[in-house]
């Protein structure tokens, strides 16, 4: 099992919502990292989108969001997001 396995097994419930955002900044990276491939690459997403799709992870929807931006996994503009950074999995290239 992969360390960032390890790392979302402790932070994932099975439903795949988050139990608690990690505060220890590499461990938030890996969290981000799996939410943001919840977002499709070249797609514009209005604000009230990425709320609905960050609800499923967790309740605190301005907190991922902002983590999101912050760390350059997604980038805002005019009210509108999309995906800037994370990886990408193979089988989707």
């Amino acid at each position: 099992m992969a360390i960032d396995d390890r790392t979302l097994g402790r932070f994932l419930d099975g439903d795949g919502s988050l139990r608690q955002i990690p505060s220890k900044h590499a461990k938030l990276i890996v969290v981000l990292d799996h939410v943001a491939q919840s977002f499709e690459l070249g797609v514009v997403y209005p604000e009230a989108e990425v709320n609905a799709v960050l609800r499923r992870f967790h309740a605190d929807v301005a907190a991922l969001r902002r983590y999101l931006v912050d760390e350059r996994f997604l980038t805002r503009r005019d009210g509108f997001y999309w995906r800037s950074g994370g990886t990408v999995p193979l089988d989707s290239v």
